[in-house]
Protein backbone atom coordinates (compact mmCIF):
# COMPACT_ATOMS: atom_id res chain seq x y z
CA UNK A 1 0.00 0.00 0.00
CA UNK A 2 1.66 3.68 -0.44
CA UNK A 3 0.45 5.79 1.48
CA UNK A 4 0.72 9.94 1.13
CA UNK A 5 1.26 11.89 4.46
CA UNK A 6 0.20 15.39 4.72
CA UNK A 7 1.50 18.24 7.32
CA UNK A 8 -0.95 21.13 6.19
CA UNK A 9 -0.08 24.33 5.75
CA UNK A 10 -0.54 27.49 3.32
CA UNK A 11 3.13 28.53 2.79
CA UNK A 12 4.81 25.12 3.46
CA UNK A 13 2.72 21.73 3.01
CA UNK A 14 4.94 19.02 3.96
CA UNK A 15 4.50 15.54 1.80
CA UNK A 16 5.59 12.29 1.91
CA UNK A 17 5.37 9.16 0.34
CA UNK A 18 6.20 5.82 1.97
CA UNK A 19 5.00 1.95 0.55
CA UNK A 20 3.91 -0.67 2.94
CA UNK A 21 3.94 -4.03 2.60
CA UNK A 22 3.76 -6.19 5.90
CA UNK A 23 5.42 -4.84 8.32
CA UNK A 24 8.37 -2.95 6.12
CA UNK A 25 7.89 0.56 5.43
CA UNK A 26 9.87 2.35 2.69
CA UNK A 27 10.48 5.65 1.32
CA UNK A 28 9.15 7.13 -1.87
CA UNK A 29 9.31 10.35 -2.29
CA UNK A 30 9.37 13.68 0.18
CA UNK A 31 9.65 16.84 -0.03
CA UNK A 32 7.42 19.68 0.17
CA UNK A 33 4.94 22.63 -1.51
CA UNK A 34 5.48 26.12 -0.81
CA UNK A 35 3.33 29.14 -1.90
CA UNK A 36 4.98 32.50 -1.92
CA UNK A 37 4.46 35.01 1.00
CA UNK A 38 2.17 38.03 -0.34
CA UNK A 39 0.51 35.87 -2.78
CA UNK A 40 -3.07 36.46 -2.74
CA UNK A 41 -4.60 33.69 -0.53
CA UNK A 42 -6.61 32.21 -2.56
CA UNK A 43 -3.85 31.60 -5.47
CA UNK A 44 -1.85 30.29 -2.78
CA UNK A 45 -4.77 27.59 -1.57
CA UNK A 46 -4.81 27.08 -5.85
CA UNK A 47 -1.25 26.47 -5.97
CA UNK A 48 -1.25 24.01 -2.85
CA UNK A 49 -4.33 22.53 -4.70
CA UNK A 50 -2.85 22.43 -7.65
CA UNK A 51 0.74 20.27 -6.21
CA UNK A 52 -1.26 18.00 -4.48
CA UNK A 53 -3.27 17.04 -7.70
CA UNK A 54 0.15 16.51 -10.14
CA UNK A 55 1.92 14.40 -6.73
CA UNK A 56 -1.19 12.32 -6.64
CA UNK A 57 -1.34 11.50 -10.08
CA UNK A 58 2.35 10.76 -10.23
CA UNK A 59 2.89 8.50 -7.54
CA UNK A 60 -1.03 6.91 -7.45
CA UNK A 61 -1.05 6.38 -3.25
CA UNK A 62 -4.43 4.37 -2.47
CA UNK A 63 -4.51 6.51 0.94
CA UNK A 64 -3.92 10.07 2.44
CA UNK A 65 -3.12 10.56 5.98
CA UNK A 66 -3.28 14.28 7.46
CA UNK A 67 -2.83 16.03 10.94
CA UNK A 68 -5.93 16.54 12.95
CA UNK A 69 -5.45 20.78 13.68
CA UNK A 70 -5.34 21.92 16.83
CA UNK A 71 -5.48 25.41 17.65
CA UNK A 72 -2.80 27.20 19.08
CA UNK A 73 -3.01 30.98 20.25
CA UNK A 74 -2.58 32.34 16.76
CA UNK A 75 -5.90 32.05 15.33
CA UNK A 76 -5.43 33.48 11.81
CA UNK A 77 -2.77 31.06 11.22
CA UNK A 78 -5.20 28.81 12.38
CA UNK A 79 -7.47 29.31 10.23
CA UNK A 80 -4.70 29.40 6.89
CA UNK A 81 -3.61 25.48 7.89
CA UNK A 82 -7.41 24.64 8.40
CA UNK A 83 -8.16 26.14 4.56
CA UNK A 84 -5.11 24.48 3.27
CA UNK A 85 -6.28 20.98 5.01
CA UNK A 86 -8.92 21.18 3.18
CA UNK A 87 -7.97 21.57 -0.40
CA UNK A 88 -5.67 18.59 0.35
CA UNK A 89 -8.77 16.64 1.32
CA UNK A 90 -10.54 17.85 -1.66
CA UNK A 91 -7.28 16.94 -4.23
CA UNK A 92 -7.35 13.70 -2.46
CA UNK A 93 -11.28 12.44 -2.35
CA UNK A 94 -11.25 13.61 -5.55
CA UNK A 95 -8.82 11.09 -6.45
CA UNK A 96 -10.32 8.48 -4.10
CA UNK A 97 -8.02 8.57 -1.69
CA UNK A 98 -8.78 6.62 1.65
CA UNK A 99 -8.55 9.40 4.11
CA UNK A 100 -6.82 8.75 7.80
CA UNK A 101 -6.60 12.07 9.96
CA UNK A 102 -4.44 11.59 12.93
CA UNK A 103 -3.98 14.04 15.94
CA UNK A 104 -0.47 15.08 17.05
CA UNK A 105 -0.89 12.87 20.42
CA UNK A 106 -1.56 9.70 18.05
CA UNK A 107 1.60 10.36 15.52
CA UNK A 108 4.23 10.80 18.40
CA UNK A 109 2.71 7.48 20.27
CA UNK A 110 2.79 5.65 16.55
CA UNK A 111 6.48 6.88 15.82
CA UNK A 112 7.86 7.33 19.07
CA UNK A 113 6.15 5.51 21.48
CA UNK A 114 5.55 8.46 24.10
CA UNK A 115 2.78 11.09 23.31
CA UNK A 116 4.14 13.64 24.71
CA UNK A 117 7.65 13.27 22.53
CA UNK A 118 9.15 16.19 21.45
CA UNK A 119 9.88 17.22 17.71
CA UNK A 120 13.13 16.26 17.35
CA UNK A 121 12.14 12.96 18.74
CA UNK A 122 9.72 12.60 16.63
CA UNK A 123 12.09 13.18 13.37
CA UNK A 124 14.73 11.38 14.41
CA UNK A 125 12.51 8.12 14.68
CA UNK A 126 11.63 9.03 11.39
CA UNK A 127 15.22 9.45 9.94
CA UNK A 128 15.60 5.81 12.08
CA UNK A 129 12.65 3.90 10.57
CA UNK A 130 12.85 5.02 6.80
CA UNK A 131 16.55 4.10 7.02
CA UNK A 132 17.55 7.86 5.82
CA UNK A 133 20.55 9.62 6.19
CA UNK A 134 19.66 12.98 7.60
CA UNK A 135 16.59 14.08 9.41
CA UNK A 136 14.08 16.16 6.02
CA UNK A 137 14.07 19.33 6.46
CA UNK A 138 11.97 21.56 6.55
CA UNK A 139 10.69 19.96 9.38
CA UNK A 140 7.23 19.39 7.90
CA UNK A 141 8.43 16.95 5.67
CA UNK A 142 9.52 15.38 8.63
CA UNK A 143 6.05 15.55 10.16
CA UNK A 144 4.40 14.48 6.91
CA UNK A 145 6.66 11.04 6.88
CA UNK A 146 5.56 10.71 10.74
CA UNK A 147 1.91 11.16 9.60
CA UNK A 148 2.02 8.63 7.05
CA UNK A 149 4.09 6.36 9.15
CA UNK A 150 1.36 6.69 11.59
CA UNK A 151 -1.40 5.44 8.61
CA UNK A 152 0.85 2.56 8.12
CA UNK A 153 0.85 1.45 11.46
CA UNK A 154 -2.61 2.11 12.24
CA UNK A 155 -3.62 -0.12 9.21
CA UNK A 156 -0.93 -2.84 10.28
CA UNK A 157 -3.29 -2.74 13.73
CA UNK A 158 -6.43 -2.80 12.08
CA UNK A 159 -5.63 -5.97 9.86
CA UNK A 160 -4.50 -7.71 12.95
CA UNK A 161 -7.72 -6.79 14.38
CA UNK A 162 -9.74 -8.25 11.99
CA UNK A 163 -7.58 -11.67 11.24
CA UNK A 164 -8.48 -11.82 14.84
CA UNK A 165 -12.03 -10.86 14.78
CA UNK A 166 -12.79 -13.14 11.54
CA UNK A 167 -13.79 -10.47 9.66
Amino acid sequence: MRILGIDPGIAIVGFGFIDKAGSKITPVQYGSIQTEAGTEPALRLKQVYDSAVQLIDKYQPEAMAVEKLFFNRNVTTAFSVAQARGVLILAAVQKGLQIGEYTPLQVKQAVVGYGNAEKKQVQEMVRIFLKLQTVPKPDDVADALAVAICHAHSCTLTQKINEVSGT
